[in-house]
C-alpha cells in the first residue's frame, strides 16, 4: 500500500493515509494514541472503516501524580520514556522552580516544601528535547495523596439507596459525598468520538457507537440528566481528593479495533486534563487492558473477566484481579497469591451483607458494591476492628464432602463418654455433605451396629490447632427432643494428659428439650461436670433453630470470653494456679457434632420423629492477633 503524509485537521497529527482514502476524510480521523513510537490505528468515521496508519510521537508519563501531605523525601516522582530515549529532559511551567531533577528523578527542593505542602498540588511540564528542538512538552499535576482507602467502591455510583439514576452525575457526587473510596462508571464512545458514560452499548435504544452525541442527548435520565460525559465526571472528581474514579472501558459491538481505539482515547482525555491520580481503569478484555498500559505504561489498570492467575497479571504489568466473588469463593488462594505479588484484590457486584464480610476477612482490598451503605456498616463490625487477623477458615464453598485437608472424623458408637447413643461414621455424605455454601451435619435415624442412629463428628485434630486467638461458627442449630448439637474444643493433648485433665472449651451447646437456651462452659481437671464445679453460663435465644448466629469465644493468655452474637455470655479468667483449673496454654483443636440422647441431650428422652435433623454452619473462621 502507498502512502502520502498528511495532517489531521482534528488532532493537528501528521499521519500517512493510504492515497486511495482522500484527504477530504482527514478531518473524521479521530486521534487515538498519545505517545507511541509503535504503529498506531485510527478510524475513519466518514468511510466506517478501520484503516492502518503510521503516526509517531515520544511516549511521556510519570511514575506516579501523588505525594504524601506530609513530604518526608525528596522524591516525588520519575520521568517515564523509553530506555533509549535520545532526549533531553528539562523543567518548566509554574511550579517548575519547587523542582529539580535527578537523571529522570524529580526532586522537591527543600526550601520549597512548606510551599508545596500549603498548596497541596504541584503543576509543571517536561520538555523532550532533542537539541535545541523541543520534541514533546507536557503538562503534568501532582497532588497531595488524601484518597480514601477504605475498601468501598459504588458500583456505577451510589444510586441504588437514593434511587438515583445509574452511572449518573448525582450517583457520582452521591458515592463522593458518602465517602466511597471510588465510583465505577462504564463508558463507550460515539460515531462522532465523545466518550460518554453508560452501562449497556445502547442508550434507550439507541446505539452509542453508532450515533452521534447530538442524537443520545434526545433522551434523559430519570432525573433530568443528559447522557453524561467522560470529561463533566472527571471534572467533578477534580474538584475533590477523596473519591477515585473506576473507569471502566467497554468492550465494543463495533469490533477489536474500536474497543482498542476507545481505550486509548479514554487515556488520552485524562492526560489531556492531568487527572492521572483521580483515575484507575478496569476492563474485561485484555487486549484493552494491555492497550492502556502500551499508551501508559503507569496506568493503574485491573482485569475484570477472572480467567488470568495473578501470575500472569503480574507478568504483563497489571496492577490487580478485579473479579467477581465466585472467582474467590472457588479459587481463594487466588488472594494470597495476589497479595504475595502486591496485586490489588477487587471483587464485583458485592451486595449480601454475608458476602461482603466473608470476603473481607479474607483480605480482599476492594468491594464493589450497589450497597455502599451495608458495606460501611459491615466493614465496622469486622474482627479485623479489634485487631484480628485471619488464621484458618472453611467457607465450604464446594459441593460434596468437607476437605480432608481441613477436617478429620472421630469414628465408633460406644457412648462418647456420655451414654450417647448415635454411631459416629466416617465421610458418610447422609451424616455429612456441603452445598450452597453450607456445612449440613445431620443425624439419622439409622441402625449402625449396637446404635439405632448415626450422626458426624468433625474435628481438625492433626490438621489444625491453635493457642489464643478468636473461634467464631455461623450456625443453626437442628431441633428436638434428644438432639445435642455442640460446637467445642479440646487439648491436642488429650491421649496424654485424658479428659478432663487436657481442657474443653464448649462454645456452644444445645440441648433438644431445652431449645431456647445456648451454653457456654469450660471443663478442667478442677472444674468440670462430673464434679458438678464446671464454669457455665447460658443465654436465651429463641430462634436458633430458624436462623444462623454466631458463636465466638476469644482466647487471651488471661482470660478466654464467649459470644453469642457478641454478646458475651461467659467470661472465664486465668487464676495463676496452674494447669488443673487453666490447661489452656497449649494448643486446642475444634470439633463439630450433632449428638443423639446421652446423660444431658437424653435427659427427656428422644423424639423419634425429628429426624433428620441438621446442624448447619455456614462458615468456621480462626482469627490471631496481628
Amino acid at each position: 500500500m502507498e502512502y502520502s503524509t498528511k495532517r489531521c485537521k482534528k488532532c493537528s497529527l501528521f499521519i500517512n493515509i493510504g492515497r486511495k482514502y482522500p484527504p477530504s476524510v482527514l478531518p473524521f480521523i479521530i486521534k487515538t494514541s498519545m505517545e507511541n513510537f509503535k504503529l498506531i490505528t485510527l478510524i475513519c468515521l466518514l468511510c466506517c472503516g478501520v484503516h492502518a496508519v503510521n503516526a509517531q510521537v515520544a511516549p511521556l508519563t510519570l511514575q506516579k501524580y501523588t505525594f504524601p501531605k506530609k513530604i518526608k523525601t525528596a522524591k516525588l516522582t520519575s520521568i517515564v520514556v523509553p530506555s533509549d530515549n535520545p532526549y533531553a529532559i528539562e523543567l518548566s511551567g509554574k511550579d517548575a522552580m519547587w523542582l529539580s531533577l535527578k537523571n529522570k528523578d524529580i526532586i522537591l527542593k527543600t526550601q520549597y516544601t512548606e510551599p508545596a505542602v500549603k498548596a497541596q498540588k504541584i503543576e509543571f511540564s517536561v520538555r523532550l528535547k532533542k537539541g535545541n528542538k523541543i520534541v514533546v512538552e507536557k503538562a503534568f499535576t501532582l497532588i497531595a495523596d488524601e484518597f480514601l482507602k477504605n475498601k468501598v467502591v459504588a458500583h456505577r455510583g451510589a444510586w441504588k439507596a437514593q434511587n438515583l439514576p445509574q452511572n449518573s452525575i448525582a450517583s457520582l457526587k452521591h458515592a463522593i459525598q458518602l465517602g466511597c473510596e471510588g465510583s465505577e462508571f462504564d463508558a463507550h464512545l460515539t460515531a462522532d468520538s465523545v466518550l460518554v458514560i453508560n452501562h449497556d452499548p445502547t442508550f434507550f435504544e439507541i446505539p452509542i457507537q453508532k450515533s452521534s452525541l447530538s442524537t443520545l442527548q434526545t433522551k434523559e435520565l430519570s432525573n433530568g440528566e443528559s447522557i453524561p460525559l467522560l470529561k463533566d465526571f472527571i471534572n467533578i472528581a477534580q474538584q475533590q481528593r477523596a473519591t477515585k474514579l473506576v473507569l471502566e472501558i467497554k468492550p465494543s459491538v463495533m469490533g477489536k479495533e474500536w474497543a482498542l481505539i476507545t481505550a486509548r482515547k479514554a487515556v488520552q482525555l485524562v492526560h489531556d486534563m492531568q487527572a492521572q491520580a483521580w483515575v484507575d481503569y478496569i476492563c474485561f478484555d485484555y487486549d484493552m487492558v494491555k492497550e492502556i498500559l502500551r499508551v501508559d505504561p503507569m496506568a493503574h489498570v485491573q482485569y475484570l473477566n477472572g480467567d488470568k492467575s495473578p501470575q500472569e497479571l503480574k507478568k504483563d504489568g497489571i496492577a490487580g484481579a478485579d473479579y467477581h466473588f465466585s472467582v474467590f469463593q472457588n479459587k481463594d488462594y487466588w488472594i494470597a497469591e495476589a497479595k504475595k505479588l502486591g496485586l490489588v484484590i477487587n471483587t464485583w457486584t458485592v451486595n449480601d451483607p454475608k458476602m461482603m464480610t466473608e470476603l473481607l476477612v479474607h483480605g480482599v482490598d476492594i468491594i464493589t458494591t450497589n450497597e455502599p451503605e451495608i458495606l460501611f456498616q459491615q466493614l465496622a463490625k469486622l474482627p479485623q476492628k479489634q485487631g484480628w487477623q485471619l488464621a484458618w477458615s472453611d467457607e465450604f464453598n464446594h459441593t460434596g464432602l468437607p476437605e480432608n485437608t481441613k477436617w478429620d472424623y472421630d469414628m465408633g458408637g460406644e457412648g462418647w463418654g456420655n451414654n450417647e447413643s448415635q454411631y459416629y461414621t466416617r465421610a458418610d455424605t447422609s451424616n455429612v455433605y456441603i452445598k450452597n455454601g453450607i456445612l449440613s451435619i445431620t443425624a439419622q435415624k439409622n441402625k449402625r451396629d449396637k446404635n439405632n442412629y448415626t450422626s458426624a463428628r468433625l474435628v481438625t485434630r492433626g490438621k489444625a490447632s491453635w493457642l489464643y486467638g478468636r473461634i467464631e461458627v455461623s450456625a443453626k442449630l437442628p431441633a428436638g427432643r434428644g438432639i445435642w448439637p455442640a460446637i467445642w474444643m479440646l487439648g491436642d493433648n488429650i491421649k496424654e494428659a485424658g479428659w478432663p485433665r487436657c481442657g474443653e472449651i464448649d462454645i456452644m451447646e444445645n440441648v433438644g428439650f431445652n431449645p431456647d437456651s445456648i451454653f457456654c462452659s469450660v471443663h478442667t481437671q478442677s472444674f468440670n461436670h462430673v464434679k458438678g464445679t464446671q464454669k457455665t453460663n447460658g443465654i436465651r435465644q429463641t430462634d436458633s433453630q430458624t436462623n444462623f448466629h454466631l458463636y465466638a469465644i476469644e482466647w487471651h493468655k488471661e482470660d478466654i470470653q464467649f459470644f453469642v452474637d457478641d454478646i458475651k455470655v461467659l467470661l472465664f479468667k486465668n487464676t495463676g494456679k496452674g494447669t488443673e483449673e487453666w490447661p489452656f496454654d497449649k494448643k486446642f483443636h475444634l470439633l463439630l457434632n450433632v449428638a443423639v440422647g446421652g446423660n444431658w441431650g437424653g435427659q427427656k428422652g428422644i423424639d423419634e420423629t425429628i429426624f433428620p435433623a441438621t446442624m448447619e454452619v455456614d462458615y468456621v473462621r480462626v482469627f490471631k492477633k496481628k
